[in-house]
């Protein structure tokens, strides 16, 4: 072996010391040797301070014995050893450290985040690409560059509760990394596993966080004391602050802007839907991604603004990337179509009460002054639960004042109407994303005594209709499911409400096996506990796999996780959805 001069050592070199094989790694001072072994893991890379001359230290060219006729091999292990010496190169010749380390080919379109955070020395972005162009695949690509950079130790993901499972999968299975879901029910099993008093979020360096466990004042403070160095918000356009909300309402933004406040925090946002037509609640958006942003008046900014705002906000529609460089990204079209049906006369005489009922609640009434906004609100909620399901509408009218703190969740004040409850339906244009259950916006109302009898008689009457043959949206889902299952297909039907998921599975599946006796549907919602909502929709499929049979599924639109099918839109007001799978 030949010693090396200092000048012959160069990053991607292969040298021999200490017994072992190493190969140079970038380093920022020319007396520090950075050295790693190979087939060894990041944990074992060495510096070696050269001006200290010991023999034991000083690099040698690496050879390696040439091969020989008993090393030949068959196929399978050529194409092997042609595989991972390609990877290598690709690997050592590339600009970015981590493709070699992923399980995944990322398109060239998904780099541009990647190149926007490595010119940035505190990484802040706001990733606003269309939906299926792939914000999780560009930040895990983020991730995985950085870690190898050695710039980030640690991560977390905070994303709604719903979607914990889906990131820790994808985690999984694109980086190999395996990550912690840390919410209500995992905190105590995580912290059990935990010596001494260190808290879960200082002690696991990968975490995914559920936002709504981790918003309250109670976990908050400690969060942003020790988050990671790294923190992805998914569906970021949740945490913006909303225009007018009460404290409760804001909690998320609370969260997010206290981690955004950090110095050399880094941050990467994600949403589908960045602005969601308040420019206050948009600007707000910014500002957690740079402060200055907040205050940027965009329509009269000049272009140098505009230039550093381009430097932190990324946002692309699916036609600007389908021919990207000559590429082709071939996305699913959706075809979507609405499929009309007639209320049933019985179900149209209980409408026209019901929005009779709706108008004399909202009718003008001076002495009542702003709580006629609750009563708006009341009666929007009514109707939407009446035209989702006659289960969901029972469910509202059966509503009652008794225990209000605890069914609303807040204030005991927000009952009444105030500046601070612009929206209590929670709809998704004022950038909430999920709904109160119904009862929780109808119990809101301070109900005279004539209101609570016409509402039971409501709901007596609904109860009368809960059948196929007075509900005509029911029996159309039923004709486009048949349909369907005819074809080969395994619907997935999407609802608002949990009731209204619930009364069609009741309703549809007796009807359903009929016809496709070995039919398999199951309903799926948040009253399930998690792990069983996650079994169930595995066995689904393994059963698909095994069995070929017909399968039809439910969920509650709140509570499923991503999904990516041809939707098909039933009409009617807080309906429900059937997309082929």
């Amino acid at each position: 072996m030949t010693s090396l001069t200092h000048a012959a050592v160069q990053p991607g070199k292969l040298v021999t010391l200490r017994g072992r094989d190493w190969i140079v790694l970038p380093s920022n001072d020319p007396e520090l040797l950075v050295v790693k072994p190979l087939g060894g893991s990041d944990d074992e890379t060495t510096g070696i301070y050269l001006p200290l001359a010991l023999e034991s230290d000083r690099p040698a060219d690496a050879r390696f014995a040439a091969p020989t006729a008993e090393d030949l091999g068959d196929i399978s292990s050529a194409r092997l050893l042609y595989d991972s010496a390609r990877l290598a190169f690709r690997n050592g010749a590339g600009p970015f450290r981590a493709l070699a380390k992923l399980s995944f080919r990322p398109r060239s379109y998904q780099m541009v985040p990647l190149i926007m955070a490595l010119r940035q020395e505190t990484v802040r972005l706001l990733v606003a690409d269309d939906v299926g162009v792939g914000k999780t695949v560009e930040s895990l690509l983020i991730v995985r560059e950085l870690l190898e950079r050695r710039k980030i130790k640690r991560f977390a993901v905070i994303c709604l509760p719903h979607l914990c499972e889906q990131w820790q999968a994808e985690i999984r299975s694109k980086l190999d990394i395996e990550a912690v879901i840390i919410r209500s029910n995992t905190q105590a099993r995580l912290d059990r596993q935990i010596q001494g008093d260190t808290s879960v979020y200082e002690y696991y360096p990968y975490q995914v966080i559920s936002i709504d466990f981790i918003k309250s004042d109670a976990r908050r403070d400690v969060f942003v004391e020790q988050c990671p160095e790294l923190v992805i918000v998914d569906e970021a356009h949740t945490c913006a602050r909303p225009a007018g909300a009460s404290n409760s309402q804001q909690q998320r933004y609370h969260l997010v802007s206290r981690i955004a406040a950090k110095p050399g925090q880094q941050l990467i946002l994600l949403t589908a839907t960045p602005h969601s037509g308040k420019p206050e609640e948009f600007q707000s958006l910014l500002g957690l991604v740079h402060k200055d942003f907040e205050t940027l008046d965009l329509p009269n900014s000049n272009q140098q603004q505009r230039k550093e705002l381009a430097r932190h906000f990324v946002q692309r529609k699916r036609g600007d990337v389908e021919k990207w460089l000559g590429e082709d990204t071939p996305f699913p079209e959706r075809d979507a179509f609405e499929w009309p049906y007639e209320l049933s006369p019985g179900y149209a005489r209980f409408f026209e009460q019901i929005i009779d009922f709706a108008r004399r609640l909202i009718a003008p009434d001076a002495k009542q002054g702003e709580r006629k906004r609750v009563q708006y609100w009341t009666a929007l909620a009514l109707l939407r639960g009446v035209m989702s399901s006659p289960a969901a509408g029972i469910e509202m009218l059966n509503a009652r004042m008794t225990n209000l703190a605890v069914a609303v969740g807040e204030d005991i004040e927000l009952a009444t109407a105030s500046d601070d409850d612009d929206n209590p339906v929670r709809d998704t244009e004022f950038g909430f994303e999920g709904d109160n259950t119904p009862t929780q916006v109808v119990e809101r109302n301070d109900w005279s005594k004539h209101q609570r009898e016409e509402m039971r008689e409501f709901a007596r009457a609904l109860g009368e209709l809960a059948t196929i043959q007075h509900d005509q949206k029911l029996a159309a889902a039923e004709l486009i499911i048949d349909d369907w299952l005819a074809g080969g297909y395994s619907p997935v039907v999407f609802c608002r409400y949990i009731a209204t998921a619930n009364y069609i599975g009741t309703q549809l599946a007796p009807l359903i096996r009929k016809k496709f006796p070995k039919a398999d549907v199951q309903v799926i919602t948040s009253e399930l506990p998690d792990e069983l909502r996650k079994q169930r929709v595995e066995e689904m499929g393994r059963s698909r796999v095994r069995q070929l049979r017909s399968q039809v599924l439910v969920f509650a639109r709140s509570h499923f996780q991503k999904c990516h099918y041809n939707s098909v839109s039933c009409s009617g007001a807080a309906g429900f959805s059937i997309p082929k799978a």
